[in-house]
């Protein structure tokens, strides 16, 4: 049985929507971090994304634990040219677009960016590689929420949109475990 323990990066505190950019996380709150690293397994493997976010956020939580390279398929959704917009300047541009691409996810994209399906694709692959790679590991996948979502929809079977409703917090851990057939789902969002 694999279980993957994904972690959501620390906060940017940005107000728009960030995807590639490589804004910074905030790691000062750390007895949170603390806590984080204590509810791991001592021996999991540690992967991040590329992203400096998620590579702070595993230094910081990594401890002891084996790392492997980042890898950019464990990256947030690209937003194209909605990156780094807020919501409203975006809605006024393209309303009809944005209201699709959050209400019906799946194949809309932003101009020059990702679908939820190009993302959801992106992960499963990355996702299924690491397992293929460390079967019967604990990983700790430093990642993001759009990311995180993704394989949470998956591990449940249900649309995009009713993933959209779970909550998932800046230095949470969610937990699904595969055992070469399917998955199953232990802690979702829990911030220790």
């Amino acid at each position: 049985m694999t279980r993957l323990l994904l972690i959501r990066h620390g906060p940017t505190h940005a107000k728009s929507m960030v995807g590639w950019s490589d804004l910074p996380a905030d790691l000062s709150d750390t007895p949170a971090l603390a806590r984080l690293s204590a509810a791991l397994p001592g021996d999991a493997t540690v992967i991040s994304s590329d992203l400096s976010r998620a590579v702070a956020t595993a230094d910081a939580i990594q401890g002891a634990r084996p790392r492997l390279p980042h890898d950019p398929r464990l990256r947030e959704m690209n937003f194209g040219a909605w990156e780094l917009r807020r919501f409203k300047e975006v809605e006024a541009e393209d309303p009809d677009r944005l209201r699709a691409f959050w209400e019906t996810p799946g194949d809309i994209r932003p101009p020059r960016g990702e679908s939820w399906n190009d993302l959801r694709a992106r992960a499963d692959a990355a996702i299924d590689a690491l397992i293929a790679r460390h079967p019967g590991a604990d990983l700790v996948v430093v990642a993001h929420f759009g990311l995180i979502l993704s394989q949470y929809q998956r591990a449940r079977a249900i649309p995009p949109a009713q993933a959209f409703g779970q909550k998932i917090d800046n230095l949470s851990l969610t937990e699904l475990l595969h055992d070469g057939t399917g998955w199953r789902l232990g802690r979702i969002n829990h911030c220790p």
